[in-house]
């Protein structure tokens, strides 16, 4: 499935609007092979090789678990998402080798869109997204979202939640 997404970096946390879903959010990741092996030689795009692992918890007590692996960098990414069970999510999340984070996100919808505002744990940061269409759909920002950003940043791979997981890691 591919996953088109513009992503932006805020300078805080903006006020959501009071019909916003929340959920705490755990992601771990394995290591990532940046020439990705065989297959993203021939493709040049980096490919995930161990993947994503979350738990997301609603406000209500809602508990979603996935695996997840992406390929690619930018607004347009290949993305494969199968649910997990609890001993898959943790084996990853205690895995040593893993890089972790934890984020509080913000959903909500605008018109047919729906943005999503991550304010990250242990980590001065706030990014917000959105899912589109197509890679020609247009980019509406939301007026309590538009005076926070301060720039797009979906083509800057040093903003994916991996590499966001990994500074951490290493305490940067």
């Amino acid at each position: 499935m591919l996953e088109i997404e513009r992503k932006y970096l805020l300078d805080r946390m903006p006020v959501v609007p009071v019909h916003a879903e929340t959920w705490r959010i755990e992601q771990g990741y394995l290591e990532i092979q940046m020439d990705g092996g065989n297959e993203a030689l021939m493709t040049g795009e980096p490919v995930e090789v161990g993947g994503r692992v979350r738990r997301a918890v609603s406000m209500d007590g809602l508990v979603i678990l996935t695996h997840t692996i992406k390929r690619g960098v930018g607004l347009v990414r290949e993305e494969l998402e199968r649910p997990i069970n609890i001993r898959q999510f943790q084996r990853v999340w205690r895995n040593p080798a893993a890089f972790r984070l934890r984020k509080t996100r913000y959903r909500v919808a605008v018109g047919d869109r729906v943005w999503e505002v991550d304010e990250f744990e242990d980590l001065d940061m706030v990014l917000a997204e959105v899912e589109l269409p197509s890679r020609d759909a247009e980019t509406v920002i939301p007026p309590w979202l538009a005076n926070h950003i301060v720039r797009e940043v979906t083509d800057e791979p040093a903003y994916t939640n991996h590499a966001i997981a990994r500074r951490l890691a290493v305490g940067g």
